[in-house]
Parts: structure tokens; sequence; C-alpha cells
């Protein structure tokens, strides 16, 4: 079954965790309470993940996991059927008060046929053909083991059969994406990190684009409340701010901008406590 949308994009925001924290399947089997085969069910979106699984591939990457725990939500939420809208009970027909004729009662259960005893001759037939489908059975499974390991050759990781090569389609393109949410418009995924800067109080700071959205934006994370983050480019200025602990605990985005490549990107760091600003820039490839 084809994986829903909300899946493939949980799945590919942890194949690019996965890849940023350097580990192979048995690297997480290691490191995590999960088996190596239930990762790969999780990274090809056959599998809804648990919520510790999402988080502690974030930890082994040493990212924030409020981004991917959104998308698992959504996912869940698909999954379960929460997302699904409320169906309508159709209330009980209403007893019609005209005397109706009488019902007949129902026919006798037919007699059970009495069991078939199978001649010599069929007796024999289908021994036969239990034999040949416990012998296709067998084969089978001997081609798939070895596929499975490489007919004897070192681990091979079955990462990469069935796992969708691109991310879900954006919603957005553009002067559409203008204004609009990253995470939301499905641009989180596939994106271009343009530079990074450190500010003095610790804050992390990237600028992104989304070459298939044709926009870019810019996010933070290790902050404090007050902290604040403006994105200019082309167009107006994109700002956003945290304003509580859950905030600071997260990643944080400026709403996007269309760009075009050779947009000149700048984002500014406005500290609550009163440091000087810090901006940085970079050029759309």
């Amino acid at each position: 079954m084809t994986p829903s949308p909300e899946r493939t994009q949980l799945a590919f925001a942890l194949r690019e965790l996965k890849q940023r924290a350097g580990l192979s399947l048995t690297g997480l089997e290691e490191r995590t309470p999960f088996s190596k085969s239930s990762w790969g069910r999780y990274l090809k979106g056959e599998t809804l993940p648990p919520r510790e699984a999402v988080r502690e591939l974030c930890r082994l990457a040493g990212e924030p996991d409020g981004h991917c725990l959104a998308l698992w939500e959504l996912a869940e939420a698909e999954t379960s059927g929460r997302a699904a809208p409320p169906q309508t009970e159709q209330p009980p027909p209403e007893p019609s008060s005209e005397p109706g004729p009488p019902s007949k009662p129902p026919p006798p259960p037919a007699p059970a046929a009495p069991p078939h005893k199978p001649t010599r001759h069929g007796s024999w037939r289908i021994a036969a053909v239990t034999a040949a489908a416990l012998t296709a059975v067998l084969t089978l499974t001997a081609t798939a083991a070895l596929l499975l390991t490489g007919s004897g050759s070192p681990e091979s990781e079955p990462e990469t059969t069935g796992i969708p090569t691109s991310p879900p389609a954006p919603r957005c393109r553009d002067t559409s994406c203008e204004a609009r949410d990253p995470m939301n418009m499905r641009c989180g995924s596939g994106t271009h990190t343009l530079a990074t800067h450190r500010t003095a109080t610790g804050a992390r700071l990237e600028l992104r684009h989304n070459p298939r959205c044709g926009a870019s934006w810019a996010r933070m994370w290790s902050t404090e409340v007050g902290d604040r983050l403006e994105m200019t480019a082309s167009g107006p200025t994109h700002a956003t701010e945290v304003v509580d602990a859950l905030d600071a605990r997260n990643y944080l985005y400026t709403p996007m901008t269309a760009t075009d490549p050779g947009t000149l990107v700048r984002a500014c760091f406005r500290p609550a406590h009163r440091s000087p600003r810090e901006c940085f820039e970079a050029t759309v490839r």
C-alpha cells in the first residue's frame, strides 16, 4: 500500500536525519531500542514509527525534535483515522403504525452434507498438490534470503528499495509561497542550507531555500524567550519571535519569500537581552 503524503514526508525527514547522523541501519539498532528491520520500515514509510523512535533519531542527529514530532502528529492522526471527518450515524427506521402482513417463518435449515471421504486417487492428488505448494514456498523463501543477504556478501542494507526518491509535492510555488509557513506548505524537505551562523548568545541560525518551492526562509534554535529573527530578500521583511519556553526548545521559522537564483537573502538576529544585532547573508544558488 502506498504511504500517505503525511507519512511519506515524515519518512523523508527521518532519512535526512539519519544521513546527518552518519549512521547505518546497524548503527541505529545499536544505539536505539529499535531493530534494524524496524528502522528500515520506518525510513521507507511502510510503518509509522513510535514517537520515541523519532525523538531518538533527532537526538542522535543533534537536532531539535519539534519539527519531526509535528510531522509525526500529522501522520499519526492520518493513520489512526483521527484526521478523517466523523461519519454521521443514520437513525434507525421508525416503526410503521400500519399493520403489515404477517411475517413468514424462516425456512428450516438445510441438512448438512455428509463429509466427503476422498478416494485413494483423491488422497494421492491432494498429497501431490500439497508437496508442490510446499516446494514452491521453500524455493521462494530461499530466493528471498539470497536476495537479502547478497549470496553471502557483506551486510547490505535495504535502504533504497521502495523508498521514494523525492519528498511529497509542495503545496505552493514562487509567489504563491509568499508569507506562507514552509512546513505547512511541504517546503521543509529537500531544502538547501544557504548559510549558517552562531550568535554571541549561542543561538543557531540558518538561511534555507527550496528550489521546488522557489522560496527561501530563515530558522533559529537554541534560543531564549524574546529573541527575534528577521529575513529579507527582494520583497518584504518576514520575522518570527520566541514567545515561550516551547518555542525556545524547538526550531522557529520565518515565513517564506519567493526567491530566484541569484537573489541575495539576508537574516538579522535581535537577541532579547539588548545585545547588538547580528546579520548574515547568502545568495540563492
